[in-house]
């Protein structure tokens, strides 16, 4: 792919790293967005590989990750490996002049994601996490009442996202070598979405933590605490919550629908309590086309990393979450050293 030929064209070759179910959500919402060819997918398993491209229509499936990243025709890929590996995946596709869009959350911790940065700031290649949430409708909508003052000085923000998960120490959540455990894999959601409406920077941070299964954090609480507002949030594998989030302000609130982060429906109500205005937009696909549309939209533009998700908010997230791990004395025994 040649660098100056990405801000001209109307559609793009993409390329999936992985074929799990993240994967296969991903594939559907690319088959249905305007723009995007499914070009080619890759697998640890040529066989597994080639389920996938039959199943989705894929033109090319690869054996082995690096043969995905060499190919001249991909103009960019999405990597959704477990989170153990996306620093070295991400790094075979900057080493390849490939452009990358990765799973949440992107990296193990912040000195990786800082160091994959800085390579694909010096290879001039977009770089972008692939959280969902903050290219929906709802969630932009919520960011628009909130900066035209609807609601006032935010004072409080509760956000939970918890799943009854069974136990399965084969199972990726639950194993400290691929990065598993609550934190990284869903309480990222609660704090992406706290500090995008309070800041990443809070005074102070409190947390209690239950560590299970092979050495992760198996449910935990967070308190952030601002100079005049708290964030509150709740994330685990042991229940099934109602996965809600609210924003309350000095002159109202903004509630989510259940599972906050990919739901449809936003409501605004006033000081008083009465419902304001409500916003739903039903998701045309599954709501995985709105960070493809993201992503190509920044190509086209000749960007190198999303207007909605910029590294520098992505960076500060795991940053925050370094320090709740570090005040729990948890390390993964597969990061690697920077």
């Amino acid at each position: 792919m040649l660098c100056g030929m990405v801000e001209v064209m109307s559609s793009f070759n993409w390329g999936i790293m992985a074929s799990g179910k993240i994967a296969e959500k991903f594939a559907e919402a690319l088959n249905f967005t305007e723009g995007a060819r499914l070009y080619a997918v890759a697998s640890r398993s040529l066989e597994k590989a080639r389920d996938f491209a039959n199943k989705h229509g894929a033109e090319k499936a690869y054996g082995s990750y690096e043969e995905l990243a060499k190919d001249s025709a991909v103009d960019i890929i999405y990597i959704a490996t477990p989170m153990s590996c996306h620093y070295d995946n991400v790094k075979l596709c900057f080493e390849h002049g490939k452009n990358v869009l990765c799973e949440k959350t992107i990296t193990l911790n912040a000195d990786e994601l800082e160091e994959l940065i800085k390579t694909a700031k010096s290879k001039n290649l977009f770089f972008m996490e692939a959280m969902w949430m903050k290219c929906m409708p709802h969630f932009k909508k919520a960011l628009h009442w909130h900066k035209n003052g609807r609601i006032g000085e935010v004072k409080a923000i509760r956000a939970d996202h918890s799943n009854a998960v069974a136990y399965d120490r084969d199972d990726r959540l639950f194993r400290n070598d691929l990065g598993g455990g609550a934190l990284l894999d869903i309480c990222v959601y609660p704090i992406t979405f706290a500090a995008s409406f309070l800041g990443f920077e809070p005074k102070e941070i409190m947390s209690a933590v239950h560590i299970g299964g092979e050495n992760v954090d198996m449910n935990e609480a967070i308190i952030m605490k601002y100079e005049n507002a708290f964030a509150s949030m709740f994330a685990g594998f042991d229940v099934l919550n109602d996965n809600r989030a609210v924003i309350v302000g000095t002159q109202g609130r903004i509630e989510f629908n259940p599972w906050f982060f990919c739901t449809d429906t936003v409501r605004l109500y006033g000081k008083n309590g009465a419902l304001t205005e409500e916003y739903t937009f039903p998701h045309p696909c599954n709501g995985y086309e709105y960070e493809i549309t993201e992503a190509q939209d920044c190509l086209r533009d000749g960007l190198k990393e999303s207007r909605l998700i910029p590294l520098s908010d992505t960076l500060a997230v795991l940053k925050l979450m370094d320090k709740i791990r570090q005040t729990w004395g948890l390390t993964f025994s597969g990061e690697n050293e920077s």
